[in-house]
């Protein structure tokens, strides 16, 4: 079932299936702001990562000497969420560990998604709670896809409300892994901005680590900011499909990433992971903002 929200400026819809954004419609024109999932180029449109973003070396994770399959991004996009509130300008949903769970992923927890609107802004708020006795590791992070023309759009990259220089991207291995590289492509930027283009992502996402930036803003072809996508976190990437010229772009604010090719395995030594005590929780959010 579909949820939706709405105000002056935007209207919202979401999924209880996966709490995935399905709809963002700018009220001003009408215009649709997300990817609608056309399955012959990806057929999602803005899962939540959890508890894995991205891969596991050779799909699989290490704790406490068993080891657990899990595919890439996690289950949690795969499963039906519980509302739990609703409002006019809010949607609270939940997600509790179960026998299914356990098999891939060895934690109980609490996973709560909570979208919100004021004004032009979509904040999107994620809270992890350890309801295990064991201390928890786990990843999470977005993958909303905003519709673009690969052909004539920007990007801007920002930090601190200032336009960078420059960027760097660690590269995706070309082994069909989906796992990290020892590779790094640099980006020259003019006032931030950076041209779309297929061959940008000629070599899979773009891994932007270090805190870099803090705020992408998708440009037209005459460089007028159409929204933005705040990324308070860690690292973040870039993604169109390889090779297929599709018609959107997944800025992707991340609290973790796949695995570097050769990785040991142990899900407690996994890089940029994050851990919780149990009954601790973890709590962040990001802004979709309609410019």
């Amino acid at each position: 079932m579909n949820y939706t929200i709405e105000n002056n400026n935007l209207k919202l819809t979401v999924a209880e299936h996966g709490a995935e954004i399905k709809s963002l419609i700018r009220k001003c024109d009408n215009k649709e702001m997300m990817w609608q999932a056309d399955a012959a180029f990806w057929g999602r449109t803005s899962p939540v990562l959890f508890p894995v973003v991205g891969s596991y070396y050779q799909k699989k994770s290490v704790y406490d000497g068993k080891t657990y399959e899990m595919g890439q991004h996690g289950f949690a996009r795969d499963m039906d969420f519980a509302l739990v509130s609703e409002s006019e300008n809010k949607l609270v949903f939940e997600l509790n560990s179960d026998d299914s769970t356990h098999e891939k992923y060895p934690f109980d927890f609490k996973l709560t998604i909570t979208y919100v609107i004021e004004e032009k802004t979509v904040k999107v708020c994620w809270n992890v709670l350890n309801t295990d006795s064991r201390k928890m590791y786990f990843s999470i992070g977005a993958h909303p896809a905003f519709n673009v023309d690969l052909d004539t759009d920007y990007l801007r990259f920002e930090k601190a409300g200032e336009s960078l220089e420059a960027i760097t991207a660690n590269v995706i291995d070309g082994d069909g892994s989906g796992c990290l590289s020892d590779e790094k492509d640099n980006y020259s930027l003019e006032d931030g901005i950076l041209k779309m283009s297929d061959g940008l992502f000629s070599k899979d996402a773009l891994v932007i680590e270090d805190e870099q930036a803090d705020k992408v803003t998708i440009l037209d072809k005459d460089k007028k900011p159409l929204l933005s996508v705040t990324c308070p976190t860690p690292l973040f990437g870039v993604w169109s499909p390889v090779a297929k010229h599709a018609p959107f772009v997944c800025i992707e604010p991340w609290f973790g990433r796949c695995d570097r090719v050769g990785f040991n395995q142990k899900l407690e030594e996994r890089e940029y992971g994050n851990s919780l005590n149990p009954s601790e929780a973890f709590d962040s959010e990001y802004q979709i903002i309609l410019e």
